[in-house]
């Protein structure tokens, strides 16, 4: 399941470089927030499980 996390943070820096690129495309830096948020989240629930 890391990988999972991984890849949604990716995914989030992505999206957050094409926002930034295409300032138009305001709802894209929404979903990096979001998926950044998420990604970040369970990372770190992840790590708390894993040291309890």
């Amino acid at each position: 399941m890391p990988a999972l996390f991984i890849v949604l943070i990716v995914l989030a820096l992505i999206f957050f470089g094409f926002g930034i690129a295409i300032t138009a495309v305001k709802w894209l830096i929404y979903i990096a927030i979001i998926l950044l948020l998420v990604g970040v989240i369970g990372f770190i629930l992840r790590a708390i499980r894993n040291r309890a």
